[in-house]
Order: structure tokens, then C-alpha cells, then sequence
């Protein structure tokens, strides 16, 4: 069975906004990927799912680098035009310099990050895996920088969210009845 894009079944994910930044036979080129995530701690692996036969996935084929910046609050209009639009056809980075935004050079590796977004990682590839219509790339974290007091941008059933209210984990009564069942059914 397929899930399309926008279908009211997948939009109930709720995703961070990550910007995949690449240099390759694109040049310079941002996207946003919902599908960003943190794999591994030790090393720390992050992958990001990139449709088949775009800019982005070009690029990171041939450099075997990334950049994978997470939007802060203040950068949705960033976010959709490197969504919105196809690195193959429009030099998205140079029209978000021309609207404001600021990127600047990785350290060890050759894209450009996204200034005041809240954590920027520059990425070595480390895997490549084709999955459906999309690619997965792994990419070992080789430096991360946290913008601290930046808050992230989150994205559900296709619009834009900033978190609220956090809800409490278990009550210390209700992990000591937990803990309990645990042991009862401990295999």
C-alpha cells in the first residue's frame, strides 16, 4: 500500500525541521527534510531521507558529506523555500542571502550551515540506502554546534508548530506500580 504525501494518515507524524545543506554537481544547495533523525549515540549517526533523483541526493552521492541544520522558530520562511522549490532549476541559497538569511562554512567538511539555527552537524556518509522513493543516508556526525536558547521548529499535519506545554512522565507511585508489573512479567 502506498502513503502519500498529505494523505490525513501521514501528516499525523510530528517531525523536526531539518535543512540538508550539500556541495556537489549542484553546487552549494539547502533542502528541508522532515525526515531527519538521530540514529546512534556512540557514534553519533544521523540519517536523512532524501526523494530519488533530486539536487540533494546528487550532491551527497558525490561529495559523501552533509550538513544537516535544525530550523529554529524564526526560520519557516526558510524552511519553505528550500522545500518548495528544486535545486536542479534555482539557486536556493541565493535567494535566501537575498532575503536575509546567513549561512557560513563548515569546518571539516565543504557545504555551508545555516547560521542561528539550533544545532548545526557536519556529516561524513558513512551509508546510502535506497528505500522506496526516497534514499536514506547515514551520515557520522563528525561536529555538531548547539545554538543555545534557539527553539526548534516542529512540523505537523503540513504546517509549521512551536512546542508547548510539556505533559509529566509518570507519577513516582505510578513507576513503583510499573516496576512492579515489570518484575511480575519478567521474562
Amino acid at each position: 500500500m502506498d502513503l502519500p504525501w498529505g494523505d490525513a494518515r501521514t501528516v499525523q507524524f510530528v517531525t523536526n525541521v531539518g535543512l540538508v545543506t550539500t556541495n556537489g554537481p549542484f553546487g552549494n544547495n539547502i533542502m528541508a527534510a522532515e525526515w531527519t533523525h538521530q540514529v546512534s549515540y556512540s557514534p553519533g549517526l544521523i540519517t536523512v531521507c532524501v526523494g530519488r533523483n533530486k539536487a540533494t541526493e546528487a550532491n551527497i552521492h558525490d561529495s559523501k558529506e552533509f550538513g544537516v541544520s535544525l530550523a529554529a522558530l524564526d526560520q519557516a520562511g526558510l524552511s519553505h523555500i528550500a522545500g518548495n522549490s528544486s535545486g536542479k532549476t534555482v539557486d536556493k541559497i541565493a535567494v535566501l542571502k537575498e532575503l536575509g538569511f546567513k549561512f557560513f562554512p563548515a569546518k571539516k567538511i565543504k557545504v555551508l550551515l545555516v547560521k542561528e539555527a539550533v544545532l548545526n552537524m557536519e556529516c561524513r556518509l558513512v551509508k546510502e540506502m535506497v528505500l522506496g522513493d526516497h534514499t536514506m543516508f547515514v551520515g557520522e556526525v563528525l561536529q555538531a554546534v548547539l545554538n543555545a536558547g534557539k527553539e526548534p521548529l516542529a512540523y505537523h499535519q503540513t504546517k509549521y508548530w512551536k512546542l508547548g506545554t510539556t505533559l509529566p512522565k509518570p507519577s513516582e507511585k505510578e513507576k513503583e506500580k510499573i516496576q512492579k508489573l515489570l518484575e511480575k512479567y519478567n521474562k
